[in-house]
């Protein structure tokens, strides 16, 4: 009697699970972008072309299992069987086309889906005309927020983008201290953003509408509420919003930066009418601060075959990190995230660790192998 009981449960609680089901958000199988839905198209191929071996397994699985039960029988049973050349050709053969199916899916698409690779289509029906002007987008992920930079109209934009539809948009990104991974479901797949390097997406917005971003790599404390709001919008619309921005926003340069760089949660979203001339180029550079070394200048450095004796004047340049040295938001204490080693040692203390001697002490016989190793 338990056991029907319980049995009888299962369809109850199916049907109020229902109502849930229907309200997930399956926007990564239902995208408003082009790219996003050439994505979504190759998930749904490689999963077709994986059921073809799946399925029928499954179900002769359940057949064996029923047919050559104990009380069947009529099942035919031969322990001297060994071998069939049709059923190993078969077995194999299957297998074997459906990877290599799959591996030219994969090898199309990875060229073709390039995130560097320049659109040449609007979407499926419609190609990319000669003459329409693509929307270049600056994204700096920041500690927990995203600052868009939009050059062509001299604007930014905190947590908040917007696009024309079926407009081609360039974005540039990177970030400003960890790395994280800018992702919007509907416009096209995650891109990482890191400090002092940069990486490029293209895409674009078929549908008009207002569609989620957020950071899809962990970045600290703030991280699950590093979002913002992306919009679709007509041609019209777009050139609204930014109207909008350049009438109720502000200035944005390297001071007001600097203070926009510091860690918090839960950012509103921020409207800047103008920014300053080489904003963005100075914090991919990682030198948005005065005295700082770029990353370009350091690099060239390199490149020259370094510095020489006088490297060291260049320290002080290069310490980019220092958000808390101040004090900043932590009151002096160190960032969030930073651990201590096992041993109970701060990290690059004087102190040797515990429990490992120290190497002045190793053996002669150690020190003499060594010293013919070199």
């Amino acid at each position: 009697m338990p056991t029907q009981f319980s049995f009888a449960r299962i369809p109850i609680m199916l049907m109020l699970m229902l109502p849930t089901l229907t309200g997930c958000n399956m926007v990564v199988m239902s995208p408003s972008g082009d790219i996003a839905a050439q994505q979504r198209d190759l998930i749904v191929i490689s999963t077709i072309l994986m059921l073809i071996i799946i399925v029928p397994v499954v179900c002769l699985t359940l057949y064996f299992a029923w047919h050559y039960r104990q009380s069947n029988k009529a099942a035919k049973y031969d322990p001297e069987w060994h071998h069939s050349t049709g059923l190993e050709v078969v077995i194999w053969s299957a297998p074997l086309a459906i990877i290599i199916a799959l591996g030219a899916v994969t090898w199309v698409s990875t060229h073709k889906l390039d995130p560097y690779r320049q659109l040449d289509r609007i979407d499926a029906a419609r190609p990319l005309a000669a003459e329409v002007k693509p929307l270049n987008v600056e994204v700096v992920a920041l500690d927990w927020k995203w600052l868009f930079f939009y050059p062509d109209y001299g604007i930014a934009t905190v947590n908040e983008l917007a696009a024309p539809v079926d407009v081609p948009i360039n974005f540039k990104i990177t970030a400003s201290s960890v790395m994280n991974s800018f992702y919007v479901p509907a416009l096209a797949g995650m891109i990482y953003a890191m400090p002092g390097m940069q990486t490029r997406l293209h895409a674009v917005i078929n549908e008009a509408g207002e569609y989620e971003g957020l950071s899809s790599n962990y970045s600290g404390d703030g991280f699950s509420h590093m979002r913002f709001k992306f919009h679709g919008l007509d041609q019209a619309g777009f050139d609204e919003w930014v109207a909008r921005v350049k009438q109720g926003g502000t200035m944005l340069n390297r001071d007001t930066y600097l203070k926009l760089e510091k860690p918090s949660i839960k950012e509103p979203v921020r409207y800047y009418a103008s920014v300053e001339n080489g904003l963005y180029d100075a914090v991919l550079n990682m030198c948005v601060r005065a005295g700082q070394m770029c990353m370009k200048d350091m690099m060239h450095i390199d490149m020259m075959g370094g510095a020489g004796t006088d490297s060291h004047e260049n320290r002080a340049k290069l310490e980019h990190d220092n958000r808390h040295a101040d004090g900043g938001s932590n009151g002096g204490e160190a960032a969030p995230g930073a651990t201590f080693p096992e041993t109970g040692n701060p990290s690059r203390s004087e102190e040797p660790a515990e429990g490992i001697e120290d190497r002045q002490a190793e053996p002669e016989t150690m020190n003499h192998d060594m010293h013919k190793m070199h």
